[in-house]
């Protein structure tokens, strides 16, 4: 029989006072004085204090044994067996005085281990009861031990005694480590000391920046960063799967922030850029700036580095796989990366071959897997993987945008004065701002610092294209660098080196790879030599190897035994060089599908004679693809000379192409440059999905062709599709400021639009233009200021504010009095809705703002959208109980405390839309949802099948709702169930997470015969 059984027979209101009278009730204090205070001193029946004999203990035993007899049910135990019994339990009971223990002691130990000690004690009592009577004795032992201790820790002395034993514990446990550790330091103290000296090291390390072109007399060819750092900026595609109703996402300038900032508000980045257009340069950064702060610990991990020994690092190697010569202590790499304090930067994905890019991500995947917490930057070339490469993993995509001519002027004057060269930086300014030509080359800091570099080597003459500019850089490194420096060794002519360099760089582009070994180098050289004359006579393979790495500024050492191009475009360059020399064409063109080898055609094409890029490019067009033959197109930029038939169709099979049908053709007619700006229409004609597409491909062309593609853009500012009109709002950034404002914003047809304003320029333009309707305020914009550059405030009846710190008060925003529509994200400090209620609202959506408690007092709502945790325990505590809502969006953490509760207060609503889950929905939340008499359309995340399914599990059939829509869809997703619930359905939207494709028909027979399409993002 269980204790908890025999619980049953044996009252605790009959065993308590049985077992109290067991033991001597102590005064108050820790009873620290007569120390140990054993059981023996505690009972009753022993010492001089006993109150209890043999007789006395034996007539208790008795009455619990009785107790349990005269109980209804079975009898425990045969009862001719009552007397043995009870002599048993008596002998267990008066054992209690012969354990060598305290109270405290016992306590700790457990009734049940002290009914075993008491059993053992008395092992000779049980001889001769059957085995019923022993399984009872035993039962009834642990049920008094039960009361035992509990009558134990209600003693006064017992709680003080207990505090008094954990203090001395601790004292000694105290000691002892600290005993411990001034013999062994712990790992916290080896890794402390261990990180003051890595740190630093880092910071020094990677705090130098390559300026290409100042490394003559008299120059250094590295400087500060910090000096030398530009900050570029990126734009990134948002996932809106949250997005608030009204809000549209621009997929062209969604989002545009300093490349610097990545980090700082997702763990995961990808960061996508041309060759020259700074990646290197922004890991060094991140390097450099958590190095200092002090808050991250930076592992710097360039792939073409990591590859060169196989298999990729695990965390105990990194430092030394990137060459670092310190060594840790063990299990350093782990425990950070455990703590979540790695800020882990991989460079260069598109330097590895395609088959060893996905044996990349899955070892960063299973990193990012075993330590979660950190953060995770991976830089890559544009075309070296497909947009959604990393999207699954949580990673945000950015792309690395064309220097603006703020920008480009910033990076001049930074330039000049490195170089102490003054006097021609105003000179090369007036090139910049007055050359097309020369304009369009200076898009990124490489760009800019050869142009910067050979305007002041040659006074102030510049060549204008990009083949002329690379020849006349290598010119100025390979024939003067020696000269102006003074150096005397071994004598290489400038073509001489050219060759050499040229054949290393073949080798690289053929492997696939951007770094190879020192012996694979000199073997290229050794088999090189008898055929260049000046060269064979300078030495053995090494000698000359050697004399190429510290002479040309062109090949460099990144760690012991390898060899690598200062830059990649450099390798492209002068592979393309010798691939025309040798006559590969059939190797480039076999190649051209690689996205590795896109700019070693482009410049192929610019080496080539004549005839050999007719019969190159006509190779290309012959593979018949969209993406090969808008490499073609690009191509013509620099074909100087070519067979004009040629030319013809190469446009005519581009312009096949244009006008783009969709984002993702826009895209790609984009990367084949600015002479596509030429091949694009007018709106006249065109569908409007056309003219959006032309409108995205100008957009992109702005940093490089700007005036061209303002060109563009001024013949759709009359369109009314309203995709075209919120693209050509959104690109306002792209151009001068005052400029596109005239000449674009001022012209589009205001309704459903909002004009977007993140800089103070932008806001102050908005006085020299008609009245906007719709304004959308990024930053830190002062309301105060709002309203001085905003002609009529009266006339603003819609206002999106974003990202902004400085708002506090909401009653500030009462000027704009016909204000229908607020949309306020991301406002910290954000307070006093109730202040509104002056104003004629009918739309409010807010996400992460200071406080919604005012919320309730805007009655004259019908569309209220959510965004972050609800401070109330039902929807009726926050929501405004007296408004008639008609559409409700509930966002991230919005139900995590409300749930759906007092959902049905509101019979007027129409549309639910739910975004992405981050608690589950239960039956009664559903509950309050079918008692919606007006709800037909109903809108979730796609986190309701895949995160939570037992939300759809407790879901009830709404046979009400018709129209559905289920968003950031992957395709895979199993929506059976949900389908399921709601029978009369008539229209089915599938929109796609961003950079996601799928077709409907998976999911169409489903839903039976409702109409189901699919909305691409």
């Amino acid at each position: 029989m269980e204790p908890a059984v025999l619980g049953g027979k044996l009252a605790s209101s009959l065993v308590a006072p049985l077992v109290k009278k067991l033991f001597v009730t102590g005064g108050p204090g820790a009873g620290l004085v007569d120390r140990p205070v054993r059981l023996d001193r505690l009972v009753s029946f022993r010492g001089e204090r006993r109150t209890l004999g043999e007789r006395e203990v034996r007539l208790l035993a008795g009455k619990l044994v009785g107790a349990a007899l005269d109980s209804p049910g079975e009898p425990p135990f045969p009862p001719d067996e009552t007397d043995a019994v009870a002599d048993a339990l008596t002998a267990r009971l008066l054992a209690l005085g012969d354990l060598d223990m305290d109270d405290v002691q016992a306590v700790r130990l457990g009734h049940a281990e002290l009914a075993a000690r008491l059993r053992r004690q008395t092992a000779r009592s049980e001889d001769g009861l059957s085995t019923d009577a022993r399984y009872f004795l035993d039962s009834a032992t642990e049920w008094a031990c039960l009361h035992i201790l509990e009558f134990f820790t209600r003693r006064s002395t017992f709680v003080a005694r207990t505090l008094v034993e954990q203090t001395r514990g601790q004292a000694e446990l105290i000691a002892k480590v600290d005993e411990l550790i001034s013999r062994v330091p712990g790992p916290d103290a080896r890794d402390t000391a261990f990180e003051r000296r890595y740190l630093p090291y880092v910071a020094d390390r990677h705090n130098r920046l390559t300026i290409y072109g100042i490394d003559l007399r008299d120059s250094p060819d590295r400087w500060p960063l910090e000096v030398a750092y530009l900050s570029l900026e990126a734009t990134a595609e948002e996932e809106r799967t949250s997005a608030l109703p009204g809000e549209y996402a621009d997929p062209e300038r969604t989002v545009r922030l300093a490349a610097e900032d990545a980090l700082r508000t997702r763990d995961r980045v990808l960061v996508r850029g041309d060759a020259g257009s700074g990646k290197t340069t922004l890991v060094q950064w991140l390097a450099v700036t958590a190095a200092r702060d002090g808050d991250r610990v930076p592992y710097v991990l360039p792939l073409r580095t990591l590859t060169r020994a196989g298999a990729l690092p695990s965390p105990a190697a990194f430092l030394t796989a990137a060459g670092c010569p310190l060594t840790p202590p063990e299990g350093w790499a782990e425990r950070v990366l455990s703590a979540g304090r790695g800020l882990v930067l991989v460079d260069g994905l598109d330097e590895l071959p395609a088959a060893e890019r996905h044996r990349t991500r899955d070892w960063l995947l299973a990193l990012i897997r075993a330590f979660p917490g950190n953060r995770w930057l991976l830089t890559s070339r544009p075309t070296a993987v497909r947009p959604d490469w990393l999207a699954a993993e949580g990673f945000r995509e950015l792309a690395l945008t064309p220097m603006r001519q703020d920008d480009v002027a910033t990076f001049v004057r930074r330039w000049h004065a490195a170089a102490e060269a003054p006097g021609f930086e105003a000179r090369l300014l007036d090139s910049l701002r007055t050359k097309r030509d020369l304009a369009r080359l200076a898009t990124n800091p490489l760009m800019c610092g050869l142009i910067c570099a050979l305007h002041r080597d040659r006074r102030g003459y510049l060549p204008t294209g990009r083949k002329e500019l690379y020849d006349a850089a290598l010119a100025m490194l390979l024939a003067r660098r020696d000269r102006e420096r003074g150096m005397d060794a071994v004598e290489l002519s400038q073509e001489a080196q050219l060759e050499l360099l040229q054949r290393l760089a073949y080798a690289l582009v053929l492997s696939g790879r951007t770094e190879m070994a020192v012996e694979t180098a000199e073997g290229i050289v050794e088999r090189a030599l008898p055929s260049v004359a000046s060269a064979a006579g300078q030495g053995d393979a090494a000698t000359v190897l050697r004399a190429l790495v510290l002479r040309s500024g062109l090949l460099r050492q990144p760690g012991e035994g390898s060899l690598d191009f200062v830059h990649r475009t450099f390798q492209d360059y002068l592979g393309a060089r010798y691939a025309v020399e040798e006559g590969h064409l059939d190797v480039l063109a076999g190649h051209a599908g690689h996205t590795q080898w896109e700019d070693v055609i482009r410049m192929a094409v610019a080496h080539a004679r004549p005839g050999e890029r007719a019969v190159l490019l006509r190779r290309l067009l012959a593979q018949d693809t969209p993406r090969l033959t808008l490499l073609a197109l690009a191509c013509l930029e620099h074909a100087t000379a070519l067979d004009p038939t040629v030319r013809a169709e190469v446009e005519a099979r581009a312009g096949a192409l244009v006008p783009p049908g969709s984002k993702e053709a826009a895209r790609a007619l984009g990367e084949a440059g600015p002479l596509v700006l030429e091949l694009l229409p007018g709106p006249e004609g065109l569908t409007d999905a056309e003219a959006h597409g032309v409108t995205v491909t100008a957009s992109l062309l702005a940093g490089q062709e700007p005036s061209g593609a303002l060109a563009v853009l001024r013949r759709f500012r009359e369109h009314r599709s309203l995709d075209v009109r919120r693209q050509l709002a959104g690109t306002w950034g792209r151009f001068d400021t005052a400029e596109y404002a005239a000449e674009v914003l001022d012209h589009l047809h205001r309704p459903d639009l909002l004009v977007a304003c993140e800089t103070e320029e932008q806001r102050a333009a908005l006085a020299a233009m008609r009245p906007w309707h719709g304004l959308s305020l990024r930053g830190g914009h002062a309301v105060a200021d709002v309203l001085a550059a905003v002609p009529s405030p009266a006339a603003v009846t819609l206002i999106d504010i974003r990202d902004n710190p400085t708002l506090d008060d909401l009653g500030g925003l009462l000027p704009f009095s016909s204000l229908g529509g607020l949309w306020v994200q991301g406002c910290d400090a954000a307070r006093g809705l109730d202040k509104l209620a002056g104003l004629p609202l009918v739309d409010l959506a807010c996400g992460r703002i200071s406080d919604l408690t005012g919320l309730g007092a805007l009655g004259s709502l019908r569309r209220v959208s959510l965004d972050q945790e609800l401070p109330g325990d039902c929807l009726t505590d926050v929501l405004p109980t007296a408004a008639e809502l008609e559409f409700l969006f509930l966002g991230r953490h919005t139900t995590d405390r409300t749930g759906l509760r007092g959902l049905e207060h509101w019979a007027r609503l129409s549309e639910l839309s739910i975004g992405p889950l981050t608690s589950p929905l239960t039956a009664a939340d559903w509950r309050s949802v079918t008692a919606l008499p007006r709800l037909t359309r109903l809108h979730v995340n796609r986190a309701i099948v895949t995160r939570f399914p037992q939300s759809v599990e407790a879901m009830p059939e709404l046979p009400g709702v018709t129209s559905l829509r289920v968003t950031a869809l992957h395709g895979a997703e199993d929506l059976a169930a949900l389908a399921s619930r709601l029978p009369g359905l008539r229209q089915v939207t599938l929109q796609t997470h961003p950079g996601k494709r799928f077709a409907g028909d998976r999911h169409a027979p489903l839903f039976g015969d409702a109409e189901v399409t699919v909305d691409e993002r």
